[in-house]
């Protein structure tokens, strides 16, 4: 039975790849991110395959969020999945000299967008006994890193968000998960260093990261569990990512 589901930050990188993955199961596709150009491109990839519906959006504003809610066409008003995956990282600076646009641009898009998209759409899944909220979250939400600050933050707040969404639909067949990836070779290390390719090379130089495909998979393998399995927090890295030993400022010896 094909089931709708809303991906925001569609238009590339892990949400494109989820849509494709989900669109090969026959759902039906509410695509939003920001720029319509590349959303247009991907429905127009995905005829044939799937329903689709592409909506500009900005998650940052709850007013644009309710609006494009309460919008939808009535063949896409029952969601049954969200895939909360529009977030960005902005700059690797230390908190001292990090902008302060940066971090009011991740916290409105990684936590104010995420519970506004939540917010709008939980209500007729707990109506319809049936539903799933997949939060996208990052290992950066438990592993600090040096410039990591504010990013980390939101990304935390996507977890502990996600565990008290479980708290709150205890009794109803609403699920809720938390899947947190670390590196991964998408357009994310290009937003960060805003579109300084080199830099962003860097990051996955010698290393076999994530792909969109990757993540995209296990988001569809989780959606597609029996009703009664619920993935509470998922962490996944690359064979090629793990913890480093702890960091330890060490004066210079006379």
């Amino acid at each position: 039975m094909a089931r709708t589901v809303v991906i925001t930050g569609a238009s590339a990188g892990f949400g494109a790849a989820c849509a494709r993955l989900f669109a090969e199961q026959g759902d039906r596709l509410v695509l939003a991110a920001r720029r319509m150009e590349p959303l247009q491109e991907l429905k127009n990839e995905l005829v044939g395959k799937a329903e689709v519906h592409a909506v500009t959006l900005d998650v940052q504003s709850r007013q644009a969020v309710q609006e494009a809610v309460e919008a939808l066409p009535a063949r896409f008003s029952e969601v049954d999945i969200l895939v909360n995956n529009a977030g960005l990282a902005l700059g690797l600076e230390p908190a001292h000299e990090t902008s302060l646009d940066d971090w009011d641009a991740m916290i409105d898009t990684n936590i104010k967008g995420l519970t506004y998209c939540t917010r709008f759409l939980l209500p007729g899944m707990v109506a319809r006994n049936r539903g799933h909220i997949i939060n996208i979250g990052s290992t950066a939400g438990a592993w600090p890193y040096p410039g990591g600050n504010v990013y980390g933050g939101t990304k935390a707040f996507v977890e502990q968000f996600t565990r008290n969404l479980r708290a709150d639909l205890l009794g109803t067949r609403v699920r809720a998960t938390c899947l947190a990836p670390g590196m991964a070779a998408t357009d994310f290390s290009l937003v960060r260093f805003k579109g300084d390719a080199a830099a962003a090379a860097k990051v996955y130089a010698g290393a076999e990261a994530l792909t969109g495909e990757d993540v995209a998979g296990i988001v569809v393998w989780v959606a597609g569990l029996p009703s009664h399995v619920n993935v509470n927090t998922l962490e996944v890295m690359s064979i090629d990512q793990a913890w480093g030993p702890l960091a330890v400022h060490r004066k210079k010896q006379d």
